[in-house]
């Protein structure tokens, strides 16, 4: 009871109403009292986890999931957050829905709304799109209960857009508070988010521009490297650069992934596609040109090709601080002689890490379920005591 109190009595002291009946879209849109709301709540949840105590907070509802592209961890960890509050989970599947016979967006959502409290949406591919079709999903269902069709307005969760990935950049920062003993032990860390080769295209900017627009609030020292030509979104630059000024930490960029590892704390190196070619490949989409896009992903193709020295091998781990930085990675990794034949990660690299990584992937439903917890439960920390108190076991075996 005395460690639920300390959870409870820590969300006390934020300002956090605003996080009521909320959508959770973009980490820069939430201020640094609800990031640590969630923090706060993850850490409970997951106690009450490890002691086989129920989570419950809905005795019955609804958690719809949408993904527009391929998903394992986000996919079983919003499902996982989902069950773990007391909701089932339907996930869309456009292709047997009536989207294919005319169903309008705005329909769609209030039609798989009726008993939902969270609509998680994936939509990452295409720029410009993603965010927008999260914004009009929430829009529709608000629309939907202000007119009464909805008994309540299910909030609208971003599990990856073009701009933002927040469930991975908020896990991944929970796992870094967790592995270095508190979110003040940040301050000062020094961090490479950087490019690395892979032999397929088209991978989404989300993970490294959530990344810098989020690790820069918390003081860290952070840089961004890629080789020439693969910028990210320069409005997501300059919010990591207020944030910075902010906290007290940096944020610059480099081209070369050694100049960013050497010293640093922490590595993350991660493949993603060039704005400006993204831009590219959503204007041909758009057109309907097949023809088009075969051609950018030979060109991308080519342009990876010839940097694929951008891999993170022992001799750049032994350059970080004490040769021990902790590797960082999203998974699925391209792992160099193991998933491909040159990738993002040596396999030494990978191994070596691999429960650490595990343990990052670990993170990901506490803080979906903290999301969803704090968006819909009325008074969440009268609830974190309510479930300690009510003690009921998760399971009898």
């Amino acid at each position: 009871m005395d460690r639920m109190n300390e959870y409870a009595g820590k969300l006390e002291t934020l300002d956090i109403a605003g996080m009521r009946g909320e959508d959770f879209l973009l980490t820069w849109d939430k201020t640094d009292d609800e990031l640590a709301a969630v923090f706060t709540v993850a850490d409970a949840l997951r106690s009450l986890r490890e002691r086989n105590l129920s989570a419950r907070v809905f005795d019955s509802g609804l958690g719809v999931s949408i993904f527009r592209d391929n998903s394992t961890r986000t996919r079983f960890s919003f499902a996982s957050a989902c069950n773990l509050l007391g909701l089932a989970v339907q996930d869309l599947d456009e292709g047997k829905s009536q989207i294919s016979h005319g169903e309008t967006l705005r329909e769609t959502a209030n039609m798989i709304s009726f008993m939902a409290d969270v609509i998680g949406i994936r939509d990452d591919m295409y720029i410009g799109k993603g965010h927008a079709y999260q914004k009009e999903v929430s829009d529709a269902v608000k629309d939907g209960h202000e007119r009464g069709i909805l008994e309540q307005r299910p909030m609208v969760l971003n599990l990856q857009c073009d701009i933002d990935h927040p469930t991975q950049t908020l896990a991944d920062l929970h796992h870094l508070i967790r592995h270095f003993g508190g979110v003040d032990r940040l301050r000062g860390k020094k961090v490479a988010m950087s490019w690395a080769y892979s032999p397929s295209y088209g991978k989404p900017l989300s993970v490294p521009q959530g990344v810098i627009g989020l690790f820069t609030r918390f003081g860290m020292d952070v840089t961004l490297a890629y080789p020439d030509g693969y910028e990210v979104m320069s409005s997501v630059e300059m919010t990591a650069r207020e944030n910075a000024a902010r906290s007290g930490g940096s944020f610059r960029r480099t081209h070369s992934m050694e100049e960013a590892f050497a010293g640093a704390d922490i590595v993350y190196p991660k493949s993603w596609a060039p704005f400006d070619a993204m831009q590219k490949r959503t204007e041909l989409y758009g057109r309907g040109d097949a023809e088009g896009i075969r051609l950018l992903e030979k060109e991308l193709l080519g342009h990876n090709a010839s940097h694929r020295d951008w891999e993170c091998t022992e001799e750049k781990m032994r350059t970080t601080r004490d040769g021990n930085a902790l590797y960082l990675h999203c998974l699925p990794a391209d792992i160099s002689g193991v998933s491909c034949a040159a990738g993002e990660v040596a396999a030494s690299v990978f191994d070596r890490y691999r429960v650490p990584l595990y343990r990052q992937a670990s993170c990901k439903p506490y803080v979906i379920a903290a999301m969803i917890f704090l968006s819909k439960v009325t008074d969440p920390s009268e609830a974190l005591r309510n479930l300690e108190k009510r003690g009921a076991a998760r399971n009898r075996l």
